[in-house]
């Protein structure tokens, strides 16, 4: 049990201090209770405790939404808020459909994702979502949902960073298209870097080509930022990262360091014009949520923000990157390693999974090195690092050590 934390440990309820290998679940990017956003959140409660976002507003909501396009890339100029990342994925899908009822191309009502994807735990996210067992149990979910290959190749294992190799899997979805026709495909949903599923980097050129069929074939591209916007790559966003600027981003987890749930889908230009063209005097888009641009989530995403550009967060980030690459490399000699991926601060160590026995070697090293002090995340027998945009390199060589000891102690 964690109860309490403060920069880049918690504390247990044995009161041992554990370093955080995982940004909470990649959202404390800042270090956990940052004084400028508790003193934030703080001063929010006792003056704005809450206030309804249909037919009304608040200041903070709006303030957060400029700054936030503030800092996307120049595309892209309005913002929609919800309440978690899930919440954000459902109303980026529920946009792309309805631009294209609003341009006349009511037909196009697929959705595409990709095998090995996660978009959350709402309806539509789990339907574009790509990972087997978190679909399961629910049966088919929405229907006129396909999946574009996953872009994990065992040849690139070891690879530093973007494998050289693999930009033609974006032609998967020309397949999809010449399949069910492009009139029909409303919106591909993508994760720059596929995080849940143990960090698949894209080839080089991948997200390019994307792009580039998305673009010729009239379907939207979103990508799913969760995890990789606010500085986990280097940068605000993968987008700016990758040179590729998709139509709508969905953004959560480091928008407000984790502190005050929130989600976001920034809209870019073309999308809201056609959203808001000939629209009657009234409500322009019958969506939102109670908690929408909730006061005290819009305070922790403006303190947020600045602490970004005063500590220089995102530079912070790029220097570490050399620092982790080099140290979770190192793993690549040890027991059971048949894979080590990164890219900017996320890193996977993936194990061969025991006889009959998926996902226990994963298990135990999570086990050991909570042992140890350190906290890290397990998806299967895959290990994934997520530090802390302030982390220092003492704490990159602790982090990657405790799971060197770990995996040595398995069988």
């Amino acid at each position: 049990m964690l109860v309490s934390a403060s920069g880049v440990h918690y504390r247990d309820s044995a009161g041992r201090s554990i370093l955080d290998g995982a940004s909470g679940l990649w959202c404390v990017n800042a270090g956990h209770s940052h004084p400028l956003i508790v003193e934030a959140v703080t001063e929010q409660l006792r003056t704005l405790d809450y206030a309804p976002c249909f037919e009304f507003g608040h200041p903070g909501a709006f303030e957060f939404a400029a700054d936030l396009v503030g800092v996307m890339p120049r595309a892209f100029d309005r913002v929609i808020f919800a309440n978690s990342g899930s919440e954000a994925v459902d109303t980026a899908l529920k946009l792309s459909l309805a631009y294209h009822r609003a341009r006349g191309e009511g037909g196009r009502t697929r959705l595409i994702g990709r095998e090995r994807g996660y978009h959350g735990v709402g309806f539509g996210g789990t339907s574009v979502g790509g990972i087997g067992r978190n679909r399961a149990a629910f049966g088919t979910l929405l229907p006129g949902v396909d999946h574009l290959r996953h872009t994990y190749d065992p040849s690139a294992a070891f690879t530093r960073g973007q494998p050289e190799a693999g930009a033609e899997l974006a032609r998967d979805l020309q397949r999809l298209i010449d399949l069910h026709g492009a009139e029909t495909i409303a919106a591909v949903i993508v994760e720059p870097v596929a995080g849940s599923t143990g960090v698949l980097v894209p080839p080089v050129g991948y997200l390019q080509l994307l792009r580039e069929i998305t673009e010729r074939h009239g379907i939207l591209l979103v990508f799913d930022e969760v995890i990789t916007g606010y500085g986990r790559l280097g940068g605000m966003t993968a987008s700016e990262v990758f040179g590729v600027t998709p139509d709508l981003i969905v953004l959560a987890k480091g928008l407000t360091n984790g502190t005050v749930p929130m989600g976001a889908v920034v809209v870019s230009a073309h999308v809201d014009e056609a959203l808001s063209t000939g629209v009657a005097p009234g409500v322009e888009l019958f969506h939102g949520y109670t908690c929408s641009g909730h006061p005290l989530a819009a305070a922790a995403g403006l303190a947020t923000l600045r602490v970004f550009e005063e500590e220089g967060l995102c530079e912070r980030a790029a220097a570490l990157a050399h620092l982790l690459e080099e140290a979770v490399h190192e793993l690549a000699r040890e027991p059971f390693v048949r894979d080590v991926r990164n890219i900017g601060l996320a890193a996977a160590v993936e194990l061969e999974p025991g006889a009959g026995a998926p996902g226990v070697r994963g298990f135990e090293v999570l086990k050991r090195c909570f042992e140890q002090g350190v906290l890290v995340r397990v998806t299967g027998d895959t290990i994934a690092l997520a530090p802390a945009l302030v982390y220092t390199e003492a704490h990159v060589e602790e982090l990657v050590g405790a799971v060197r000891t770990a995996v040595r102690g398995i069988h």
